[in-house]
């Protein structure tokens, strides 16, 4: 049963590995009621019962667990050593290969995995710079501390990889670009990953993308006469189009080109930010990039035979699941939210906060995945609701596998999307990308 595998997958990270990172980091004190473990686990059930829980809450959950300390217990032994244990730990859980049975929906059910790609940053304290540098983008704490969460989210089986990296840390030079490429699947990402090295190894590796194209990247025809893309796109009487182009100056890849006009109102708005962008900066945009706001452009190595044109324009919309599932961690799991105003509590409250925010996932998977109407943030209340029940079950399988599958019949008829027909949601474009349609 997949309950029972959560449940085991859950047990082994939040004691066994715990209470090992816990010994090695010195975290652990042999003179405190709460051991290293306990620890753990109060910090990460406390902060998912509560993502802005105080001293007091994280002392009710430690009582649940088992372990009656003080508030002021628990806010002294957030320091250095329990930061890296639950930094440690985030590592660990990444490791552990929850995957939901199958894949609900036949069209990411042609690829060995649908893999989106992007990172999402949590400003830390200024006092945090030595070890987690910001950038000066980022304005949280002051900037010059952040960690940056590098993220790939498999859509089909539901699997996260998570790398923890510095804030100032280029998305483009990540290692997790190239890391377990699996022949077969699909890689969707946003521009800040656009590498024709990293497409060429892919396509070596017989792995799918699709991604927008970067501008000024070089384009040909198969006879190899260049392509100049506005004007080849504004003189063209067709609203898509789907052509096969060498990309790349040095490269030549030999990739297929898609196209779609977008509405007027789309194109102005897009325009307008292109302007003020420029305004801020104080440069002067092409007249090729203002033509091109016209239009949706899109490379991938896909053939048409695997993917049609309207399958690859719903696909490359699928991106935007990665964001929600952001969204998810940080709006509703808090992450990157706090009380406190001490450095090493912070950290330790981030730490344990993804940590929680993975072992929901799991349970997510584990709850609801199965139904292609499933909504994430919908289920996630649910699996909060239960933080408590969970963090009391922990030593216990049987009754932690319970819980578990407690929580999947709540959401047998809860948690999901309502069907729309002005705009289709995800699972609808999934099932029929054709009689749906593609809202630009």
């Amino acid at each position: 049963m997949l309950s029972i595998r959560i449940g085991k997958a859950m047990q082994e990270v939040m004691t066994v590995h715990a209470e090992r990172i816990a010994r090695e980091t010195k975290c652990s004190r042999r003179t405190s009621i709460l051991g290293g473990a306990g620890l753990v686990q109060t910090l990460v059930f406390g902060y998912l019962r509560n993502r802005l829980a105080t001293c007091e809450e994280l002392a009710q959950t430690a009582a649940i667990l088992g372990y009656p300390v003080s508030p002021q217990a628990i806010d002294e032994r957030c320091t250095r050593e329990t930061a890296e244990c639950l930094r440690r730990l985030v590592e660990e859980a990444v490791q552990k290969a929850i995957t939901a049975d199958k894949c609900v929906s036949p069209l990411l059910d042609r690829f060995q995995s649908v893999c989106l790609q992007d990172s999402s940053v949590v400003g830390l304290p200024d006092a945090l710079q030595e070890q987690w540098r910001g950038c000066k983008t980022w304005t949280d704490h002051g900037g010059k501390a952040a960690l940056k969460i590098q993220t790939r989210f498999d859509l089909g089986c539901g699997a996260v990889r998570v790398r923890l990296e510095q804030g100032r840390d280029s998305d483009h030079r990540t290692p997790l670009q190239t890391e377990e490429i699996e022949a077969g699947s699909l890689h969707l990402r946003d521009l800040g990953y656009f590498d024709l090295d990293v497409f060429q190894e892919m396509a070596r590796k017989k792995a799918y993308f699709i991604s927008r194209v970067q501008d000024n990247t070089a384009l040909f025809k198969p006879n190899g006469e260049r392509i100049d893309l506005a004007n080849f796109l504004g003189k063209s009487k067709d609203n898509r189009v789907d052509m096969r182009v060498l990309l790349g100056v040095e490269h030549h890849l030999r990739f297929r080109l898609i196209a779609v006009r977008v509405p007027p109102e789309i194109a102005r708005r897009r325009r307008q930010t292109v302007l003020e962008k420029a305004r801020k900066k104080q440069y002067t945009p092409s007249a090729e990039k203002l033509a091109l706001c016209a239009w949706n452009i899109y490379v991938t190595n896909a053939p048409v035979k695997l993917l049609s044109l309207e399958e690859v324009l719903v696909l490359a919309r699928m991106r935007w699941q990665i964001e929600l599932l952001f969204k998810l961690w940080k709006s509703h799991g808090g992450l990157g939210a706090t009380r406190s105003a001490n450095p090493w509590r912070i950290l330790c409250e981030t730490f344990a906060k993804l940590l929680g925010q993975l072992i929901q996932h799991w349970i997510l998977i584990q709850s609801s995945w199965s139904e292609p109407r499933r909504s994430l943030r919908k289920a996630a209340g649910a699996v909060r609701a239960f933080a408590a029940c969970l963090a009391a079950s922990l030593n216990d399988l049987h009754a932690l596998a319970a819980v578990l599958d407690n929580i999947a019949r709540a959401l047998t008829r809860t948690g999901r999307v309502e069907k729309r027909r002005k705009h289709p949601s995800a699972y609808q474009l999934l099932a029929n990308p054709t009689a749906c349609g593609y809202k630009t």
